[in-house]
């Protein structure tokens, strides 16, 4: 296969998961195990996360929101009180993967992402750094354009900036529901388990050596 491109998710591929605070969050606070997960998953095209994602809701709303459905599965909790356990720290491993995918052929990323949380935005987060943010050719945010994962038009409008084949394209996503669409346009997807795993399979789908 001939690579064109790389694409790939930020949080949970560049940096570690945010499951991981989720669960310290639970535990520290008695609250029901994955009820965080549970309710993102829960409706996850239309529910407070989406709508948030795609900068439906402002923050108060998307605070209410998430605290009704959590408490339908068991337990209240303040979508304001989330937004801190996003912030993952960056994989040094995952930066220099991509430094040398990039050296090589072209590269995008496509994030989920709330506005609070956006590039650039007064609160964003420090993860964003601008030195990885600039190994992209073209970065989609679903907080600005109004379009999440896994909605195939966000697939569509990268593939197309990048003027590049899907089929020639790998995909990194932490999520499966996220691969899926790019898998069904033919891209090579892998799903990001841990740092290791993840530079393995991307070795072995472009020939490079990155690391």
């Amino acid at each position: 296969m001939m690579i064109e491109a790389v694409i790939w998710d930020f949080g949970g591929v560049l940096t570690t998961s945010p499951f991981e605070a989720f669960a310290r969050y639970e535990t520290e606070r008695g609250l029901p195990a994955d009820i965080i997960r549970r309710t993102n998953a829960a409706n996850h095209l239309e529910n407070a996360w989406a709508k948030f994602e795609r900068a439906e809701v402002d923050i108060e709303a998307f605070d209410e929101l998430f605290a009704a459905e959590s408490l339908a599965l068991g337990a209240a909790v303040r979508g304001r009180d989330v937004l801190p356990l996003l912030s993952g720290d960056l994989r040094p491993e995952m930066v220099e993967a991509l430094k040398r995918v990039k050296a090589q052929f072209k590269t995008g990323c496509i994030t989920n992402n709330l506005p609070a949380n956006a590039i650039g935005s007064h609160s964003g987060r420090t993860l964003y750094v601008a030195e990885v943010m600039a190994l992209f050719d073209h970065v989609i945010e679903s907080a600005k354009i109004g379009l999440r994962k896994p909605d195939p038009r966000i697939y569509r409008m990268m593939v197309e900036t990048l003027q590049v084949d899907p089929k020639n394209c790998v995909y990194l996503d932490d999520l499966g529901v996220n691969l899926k669409p790019a898998r069904e346009m033919g891209m090579t997807t892998i799903k990001v388990v841990n740092a290791a795993q993840a530079i393995n399979e991307l070795e072995a789908a472009t020939g490079l050596a990155l690391r």
